[in-house]
């Protein structure tokens, strides 16, 4: 577990959740182990602040005290908390960025999807940017403005643009093109629990 922190201090550690581990324990027995856990192990103090999805690696943030949780919960509530995302998708988008602003929802019918649901869907915003174009693919800098789950995976693909390797909402061509969701967490910034002060982490995309 050790070699997920990348950094630590008295109030929070810093992690770089592994593809294919849940970031906080799931329903049903097979579905217990998780990075939050395997942290509270080692750290019994240790709380969850946010999450990614299994599929996705990546910087991922854990508070050691309730106070520092409390801090940093009310940042991402507030929508200063900045995080940014690298992505390979299939197909080439015209433009070179974009803004996605599309409700979601859950999917009744196909759990544990989402959907865009119009009617009864949350606001939920991402922009995008395009950094690569190779061939039938684009690797991509994304910034989810909200923080719903599989925001980032469905709105790329409502937009055409399925993430390879998606075992949920891409299609079973651009799906085999990745061993796994080509997803990373790449950028963290907050303002520390402690003082306000701002401080920030970078990861290396590993694809």
């Amino acid at each position: 577990m050790t070699d997920c922190i990348i950094d630590r201090d008295e109030r929070l550690l810093v992690l770089e959740k592994p593809s294919g581990l849940l970031a906080v324990p799931g329903r049903g027995p097979d579905l217990q182990d998780c990075l939050a856990a395997r942290v509270q192990r080692v750290m019994p103090t240790a709380l969850v602040v946010h999450r990614l999805d299994r599929d996705t690696s990546g910087l991922m943030l854990m508070a050691l005290d309730a106070d520092a949780q409390r801090e940093l919960s009310r940042q991402f509530e507030a929508r200063t908390v900045r995080k940014a995302y690298q992505c390979v998708v299939r197909g080439v988008p015209a433009a070179n960025e974009g803004l996605i602003d599309l409700p979601i929802g859950r999917d009744p019918l196909r759990p544990p999807r989402y959907r865009i649901d119009e009617t009864a869907g949350r606001p939920s915003q991402t922009r995008w940017r395009v950094l690569d174009r190779a061939g039938d693919s684009t690797r991509l800098e994304v910034e989810p403005i909200t923080g719903r789950s599989h925001q980032i995976r469905l709105h790329l693909a409502t937009l055409g643009h399925a993430i390879l390797g998606d075992p949920l909402y891409a299609d079973d061509e651009a799906l085999a093109l990745a061993p796994r969701l080509l997803l990373h967490a790449t950028s963290l910034a907050i303002a520390h629990p402690d003082d306000g002060r701002p401080v920030a982490w970078r990861s290396e995309c590993p694809f």
